[in-house]
C-alpha cells in the first residue's frame, strides 16, 4: 500500500543503483507503518470473512455458501441424495476457493448429530462417530437439506437479503441468510481469529423462541426475566451442567464457564456387585479415549475399586460405557474421582463474540436476541416490499386484461387490423389508454382464458390481488403487525423443530441465590426400600374415600415398595437419618424429578451412604440461614429399642459430604424416628403390640451428636419394638393420634377429651410401659405407625406392593385409644401396610372417587368397630 505522507522519506536509504528511468517511480515508505497496515488488513480479513459468524444467521462464510450452494443446487429435503463431492465442487468452484477439505469438513459436522444441536444437513453414509472415527471420503458419501436448513433459507429469492459478487467477480453470494431460526444461539459458534476468538454454546430451541417472544412482548425485559425462559446452555450430547454461576455470568455479560458433567447410573449385576454405566458424556469428549483414560488410572492405581472398564457404545443404543467395581466399593465416591481426574467432567470458557454490521462484539442473552429480532424485522418489511412489488405489478396486468375483457371486440378488430405486434402495442396504448406492459401483456394472452370461465377468474384474481396489497400496505404501515407476523413464524418454528432440553442442570454447593431460579413448590417426596428416590407434584395424587381399592403409586420391582413419602418445597433442605445413626443433607431441588409410576434414581446416587445402611427417617428444614429459627428447634431422635435422644438443630446445620453422626447405636438396636421441635412439645411413642406413652419433651435433655441418648418407653421383649414416634405442641388441642396396623385398620383419638378435657393419653415420666392404643388382633395385625393429625390434612398410605391411597384424616373415624378401629384401605392376601404420611390440604378442589362395591363395606366395618370393648378399655387404663 502506498504511503503519501513523505514525513519518512528521509529515515529509509534509496537505492541508486537502479535504473534511471525507474528513480522517479520508487516511493519510499515506512516499514514498520507498512507491515502494521498489512497485518490489520490480513486480520480483519481473517475476522470478517472466515473465523467469526454473523449475528444475524450465525454463520461464518464457509458455512453460509455451503447452504447457499446444496440451495442453487435443488438439494432439498424432499429430494433425492446427491454425492457430497458434487456439492463441494459446486462450493469451491464458484463460491468458496479455499480448497475442498475445509468445504467437507464443515458439511460433515453439520451432519453430525453430536456436533450441532440441530443438524443442518442430512447425511447418508458414514459420517464419523462420537468416539473419533473418521468420516468417509466425499466420493462415498451423499447429503441433502435437513428441513431445518430449509427454514434458513425461506424466502431468500424475496430480495430479503443483499448480495455481493464472488472472489472472481462472476457470480453473487448472499451475504447473510434471511433465517427464520435464531441459529447463533441455538447451535453456538467456535472459532479462532487473529487476536480474538469466540466459544458460544448451544442451547434450546424452544427455550431460545420462548425469551424472543418475551423480549417482543416486553422490550425493556431484563435479563434475569430472560433467564426464566434461556435457562442455559443445551449440549447435543446432553450431559449434566454443573453450577449456574459461570452459566448465569455468560448470559449476563457474554464471558463465563459451564462445567459439564457425564450421566451415570449405578447398576447391579447378578453377582451383586455394582457398576458404574455412563451414559452421556460431555460435548466434543471421544468415548474411545474416555475409557482408555479410565483404563490408564486403573493401571497406573490412580483409582482404587475399579476392576475393569469397557466402552459398549453404539449408534443404536448410543453411549454406554460400563465402569465395573470391585466388591464392596462406594460407587458415587469412585463416580467422584472420576468427575476430578477424567474428561467426565470437563469446563467450556464462554465468549460470545460475533460480528455486529461487521465488527466483532462480546454480546450478552439480551443482545443476541435483540439483534436476532431487529434482522427478522428487516427481513420481514423486505420480503413484504417485494410481495407488494410484484403484486402490484401483477395487478397491473390483470388491469389490462379486464380493459381488453370489456372492450373485447374492438380489441380483436384492432389487432387483427394490425400489420405487425408493435402497430398492435401502440394501438391498445392509444386506444385503450393501456400501458406498454399492458399491452404487451394483452398481445401475449392465450384465446383460451377468453371463454367466460376463464374470464371470471381473470376478475377473481384481480379482487384477490387488490385485496393482498392493501393487506400488505396495513403491514408495511403497521409495525406491531410486523412483530405480530415475527412471533407467528417464532412458534410454527418452535412447534416444527422445538423439543426437550438435552442437558440438565444442577447447582454446585457453594453457590449463592440459587434457590432464586427455582419455583417454590410443593412436592412429594418418595423413597423405596432399596433406596431409589424421586420427587413428584403432589397434584399427581388424587384424594379418594376411605376404604377404595387405591391408585399404583411407584413402579417398582417385586421385592421393593416405597418406604417413605412425604411433602417438602423445593426450596427446603432435607435431613436424612439411617438406621446407624448417620446423618447426611440434600436439597429438595436436587432430587430428580419423575412423574408417579416411575422408578426414581438411587440414593447411594445422590448421598455417600455405605450399602450396609438405609435411611429410616427424614427431616424437612426450611432454612438453616436462618440463625433465629435454627436455634429455636431441636431434633429428637428415638430407636426401635426405645431410646430418645435430643440435640440442637444447630448441630446439624454443617453437615459433611460423607455424613456425620446423629447418635450413637447400641449393639442390636437401629434408628427409627427423627422430628423436628421447637422445645415446646408433648412426645408419644409407640410399639407393635398396640402401646403408647405420653411425655414432655423437657423430660429429654439436650446433649450432643455423640450422645447415646435415653428411655423413652419400655419395650417387653425382642419381638416388641418401637413402631413410631411423634411429638405434638401442647397447646394445640386440634390434633389427634392416628394409629394404622398393618391389616389396614385405623383411627383416630384426641390426646385429651375435647369436651372433658380428660387425658386419653396421661401424661407421665418418660421410660414407662404406656397405655393401650390400639386393640391388636389377628384380623387388624400389629401396630404399623402412628401419625399427629387434624382434620384439614390428608392421609397417604402405601402397601408393600406399592398401591397408594389418599384420603381425608376427617374421613376416618374418631374412636377410644383402646378400640381397633375401622378399614381405612383393603389389604390383598399377603400384602400389607408399608408406610402412612399426612399431605396438606390443597386448595384445589380433588376428584373424589368412591367405587360403588366399597360403599356397603365401609359400613359394615364402621358398624362393626365403632362400639368401643369395655373389658379391654378397663385393662388398659393400668401402666
Amino acid at each position: 500500500m502506498e504511503n503519501n505522507d513523505n514525513s519518512g522519506a528521509n529515515d529509509l536509504p534509496i537505492n541508486d543503483g537502479g535504473a534511471a528511468s525507474n528513480r522517479g517511480r520508487i516511493i519510499p515508505v515506512n516499514i514498520e507503518e507498512q507491515m502494521k497496515t498489512n497485518y490489520i488488513d490480513y486480520s480483519m480479513s481473517v475476522i470478517v470473512g472466515r473465523a467469526l459468524p454473523d449475528v444475524r444467521d450465525g454463520l461464518k462464510p464457509v458455512h453460509r455458501r455451503v447452504l447457499y450452494g446444496m440451495s442453487e443446487l435443488g438439494n432439498t429435503s424432499n429430494k433425492p441424495y446427491k454425492k457430497s463431492a458434487r456439492i463441494v465442487g459446486e462450493v469451491m468452484g464458484k463460491y468458496h476457493p479455499h480448497g475442498d477439505a475445509s468445504i467437507y469438513d464443515t458439511m460433515v459436522r453439520m451432519a453430525q448429530d453430536w456436533s450441532l444441536r440441530y443438524t443442518l444437513i442430512d447425511g447418508q453414509g458414514n459420517f464419523g462417530s462420537q468416539d473419533g472415527d473418521p468420516p468417509a471420503a466425499m466420493r462415498y458419501t451423499e447429503v441433502r437439506f435437513e428441513k431445518f436448513a430449509e427454514a434458513m433459507l425461506e424466502d431468500i429469492e424475496k430480495e430479503t437479503v443483499d448480495y455481493q459478487l464472488n472472489f472472481d467477480d462472476s457470480l453473487k453470494e448472499p451475504t447473510v441468510l434471511p433465517t427464520r431460526i435464531p441459529h447463533l444461539l441455538v447451535n453456538g459458534a467456535s472459532g479462532i481469529a487473529v487476536g480474538m476468538a469466540t466459544n458460544m454454546m448451544p442451547h434450546n430451541l424452544s427455550e431460545v423462541v420462548d425469551g424472543c417472544i418475551a423480549y417482543i412482548d416486553n422490550r425493556e425485559i431484563t435479563i434475569d426475566e430472560l433467564i426464566h425462559f434461556v435457562k442455559g446452555p443445551d449440549f447435543p450430547t446432553g450431559g449434566i451442567i454443573y453450577g449456574f454461576e459461570g452459566v448465569k455470568q455468560a448470559l449476563h455479560t457474554g464471558r463465563g464457564r459451564v462445567v459439564l458433567r457425564g450421566k451415570t447410573n449405578i447398576e447391579i449385576d447378578n453377582k451383586g456387585r455394582e457398576k458404574i454405566i455412563i451414559t452421556q458424556v460431555p460435548y466434543q469428549v471421544n468415548r474411545d479415549m474416555l475409557t482408555q483414560k479410565i483404563g490408564d488410572l486403573i493401571n497406573d492405581k490412580a483409582i482404587e475399586g475399579i476392576s475393569d472398564v469397557n466402552n459398549e457404545s453404539n449408534n443404536k443404543e448410543g453411549t454406554r460405557i460400563v465402569v465395573e467395581l470391585k466388591k464392596d466399593v462406594v460407587a458415587q465416591v469412585v463416580i467422584n474421582q472420576l468427575f476430578k481426574l477424567t474428561e467426565l467432567q470437563t469446563s467450556y470458557g464462554i465468549n460470545n463474540v460475533a460480528l455486529v454490521k461487521g465488527r466483532p462484539r462480546v454480546l450478552n442473552l439480551k443482545e443476541l436476541i435483540v439483534e436476532f429480532i431487529e434482522f427478522r424485522h428487516e427481513v420481514v418489511v423486505r420480503r413484504t416490499q417485494y410481495e407488494l412489488r410484484k403484486a402490484r405489478e401483477r395487478a397491473h396486468i390483470l388491469e389490462g386484461y379486464i380493459i381488453a375483457l370489456d372492450n373485447l371486440d374492438a380489441v380483436i378488430k384492432l389487432i387483427r387490423e394490425s400489420s405487425t405486434p408493435n402497430l398492435a402495442q401502440e394501438g391498445l396504448v392509444s386506444n385503450f389508454g393501456m400501458s406498454e406492459i399492458q399491452a404487451k401483456a394483452v398481445l401475449e394472452l392465450r384465446l383460451q382464458r377468453l371463454t367466460g370461465m376463464e374470464i371470471d377468474k381473470i376478475r377473481e384474481e384481480h379482487a384477490e390481488i387488490m385485496k393482498l396489497i392493501a393487506r400488505l400496505e396495513e403491514i408495511l404501515a403497521n409495525e406491531g403487525m410486523r412483530y405480530q407476523i415475527i412471533k407467528d413464524e417464532l412458534t410454527e418454528i418452535k412447534n416444527k423443530f422445538g423439543d426437550e432440553r438435552k442437558s440438565e442442570i444442577t447447582y454446585a454447593d457453594d453457590e449463592i441465590g440459587m434457590l432464586d431460579l427455582i419455583e417454590d413448590e410443593d412436592v412429594v417426596v418418595t423413597i423405596s426400600h432399596l433406596g431409589y428416590i424421586k420427587r413428584t407434584s403432589s397434584d399427581e395424587y388424587r384424594s379418594q374415600r376411605r376404604g377404595g381399592r387405591g391408585a399404583k403409586g411407584s413402579s417398582t420391582r417385586l421385592e421393593d415398595y416405597i418406604e417413605h413419602l412425604f411433602v417438602a418445597s423445593t426450596h427446603h433442605t432435607l435431613l436424612f437419618f439411617t438406621e446407624k445413626g448417620r446423618c447426611f443433607w440434600l436439597p429438595v431441588y436436587k432430587i430428580p424429578e419423575g412423574d408417579k409410576t416411575s422408578k426414581g434414581r438411587a440414593l447411594q446416587n445422590m448421598i455417600q451412604i455405605p450399602p450396609d445402611d438405609t435411611v429410616r427417617a427424614i427431616i424437612d428444614v426450611k432454612n438453616f440461614d436462618d440463625k433465629d429459627y435454627v436455634n429455636s428447634h431441636y431434633i429428637l431422635l428415638c430407636t426401635k429399642k426405645g431410646i430418645i435422644k435430643k440435640t440442637d438443630l444447630e448441630d446439624f446445620s454443617r453437615p459433611r459430604q460423607n455424613g456425620i453422626n446423629a447418635i450413637n447405636i447400641l449393639e442390636g438396636d437401629q434408628l427409627l424416628e427423627a422430628k423436628l421441635t421447637d422445645g415446646n412439645c408433648e412426645i408419644i411413642m409407640a410399639v407393635k403390640s398396640g402401646r403408647a406413652i405420653r411425655f414432655p419433651e423437657e423430660k429429654v435433655r439436650s446433649t450432643g451428636r455423640g450422645g447415646i441418648g435415653v428411655y423413652g418407653i419400655e419395650v417387653d421383649n425382642d419381638h416388641d419394638a418401637v413402631v413410631g414416634m411423634v411429638c405434638v405442641n401442647r397447646e394445640d388441642k386440634t390434633r389427634t393420634i392416628l394409629v394404622v396396623s398393618e391389616k389396614g385398620y385405623g383411627k383416630r383419638t384426641y390426646l385429651d377429651d375435647p369436651e372433658t378435657g380428660e387425658a386419653n393419653y396421661r401424661v407421665t415420666n418418660r421410660g414407662g410401659k404406656g397405655v393401650k392404643t390400639i386393640s391388636v388382633t389377628e384380623k387388624t395385625g400389629s401396630l404399623v405407625g402412628l401419625l399427629d393429625v387434624s382434620e384439614k390434612e390428608d392421609l397417604m398410605i402405601t402397601c408393600v406392593s406399592g398401591v397408594t391411597i389418599r384420603m381425608s384424616v376427617a374421613s376416618v373415624s374418631e374412636q377410644g385409644r383402646a378400640t381397633q378401629g375401622v378399614k381405612l384401605i383393603r389389604v390383598d392376601e399377603g400384602d400389607e401396610i408399608a408406610a402412612i404420611t399426612k399431605l396438606d390440604e390443597k386448595e384445589e378442589e380433588t376428584e373424589l372417587i368412591t367405587p360403588a362395591e366399597n360403599q356397603d363395606q365401609d359400613k359394615a366395618d364402621t358398624d362393626a368397630t365403632d362400639t368401643p370393648n369395655l373389658e379391654e378399655a378397663s385393662d388398659a387404663d393400668t401402666e
